[in-house]
């Protein structure tokens, strides 16, 4: 448990940050688990997707949002993004030190597929080429329950084809298919979703399979353990006036703001973030 350098701290925000649209089902399974808190939520739009870049480049997107969002106050920084978890979680936590709490979308996934003993288990792992290649998901998991099997897939045009809007359409289901179809996917009994923008084709993941496997969705997992972690640190907020939730990118694009319009209402409007200036 980290100590936090300041006190009576539950009325601060919690701050969340991805390369795109991706966090947002982060941040909306967030409000939904903990409809008390104010959420701050960064999408380096200018960057995106982290899937594909250097980690040293990774690495500097994540430390200098974790410092932008320091300056929110905010008292947990949830890194919403696969790869930024997989690469610059220990970057990201060295910077923030005890002034915020700070929680990635691997360890609570982690959390959960290491409860699976059943030997005839098969998790399937889709992500970026950034998450698949960094090898967390085996790594890890090998230290807590060797007996489970992985079968893990990069699928690069996944993130770009949701930041560009191309869901639930005939155009998404043919890729899915192609990528659902790979050999190693084969005989799977669960799908892991290891990029927090794959919730958004969640359905169409379902579909392909019929519903015949149990598929983990890192939003839901996520929302889950940061409520458990405030609740630890008690830094829950009790009540839920003046909440104003505030939205930031790197560089405006059309189908971030209208995904976050679909998350949380019309009302929402996105802020100029200019942390690369």
């Amino acid at each position: 448990m980290q100590v936090l350098l300041f006190f009576e701290m539950e009325n601060n925000p919690i701050g969340i940050f991805d390369s795109g649209i991706g966090g947002l089902t982060v941040a909306h399974a967030i409000q939904e688990k903990l409809p008390n808190e104010q959420l701050i939520y960064f999408g380096d739009t200018a960057h995106l997707p982290y899937g594909d870049k250097e980690p040293y480049s990774i690495k500097h997107y994540s430390t200098e949002i974790a410092k932008f969002l320091l300056e929110k106050k905010v008292k947990l920084i949830v890194i919403a993004c696969h790869t930024a978890s997989s690469v610059a979680f220990k970057e990201v936590s060295k910077v923030v030190g005890n002034r915020a709490l700070v929680l990635n979308v691997v360890d609570p996934v982690i959390a959960a597929l290491q409860k699976l003993r059943d030997p005839e288990h098969l998790v399937g792992i889709i992500g970026t080429k950034g998450t698949i290649g960094s090898n967390i998901y085996p790594h890890k998991l090998s230290k807590l329950n060797k007996s489970l099997k992985l079968a893990c897939l990069e699928t690069p045009l996944l993130c770009p084809m949701i930041e560009e809007g191309f869901i639930n359409d005939q155009i998404s289901q043919t890729v899915i298919n192609t990528y659902l179809s790979e050999k190693v996917l084969k005989n799977i009994t669960h799908m892991v979703l290891a990029c927090t923008h794959y919730p958004l084709i969640k359905a169409q993941i379902t579909h392909y399979y019929k519903g015949n496997i149990n598929i983990i969705d890192p939003s839901e997992v996520v929302a889950e353990t940061a409520k458990n972690l405030l609740k630890e640190a008690n830094l829950l907020r009790k009540e839920s006036s003046g909440l104003d939730h505030h939205f930031y990118v790197s560089d405006y694009t059309q189908s971030f703001e209208q995904s976050t319009r679909y998350f949380f209402g019309e009302k929402v409007t996105l802020e100029k973030g200019n942390i690369w200036s």
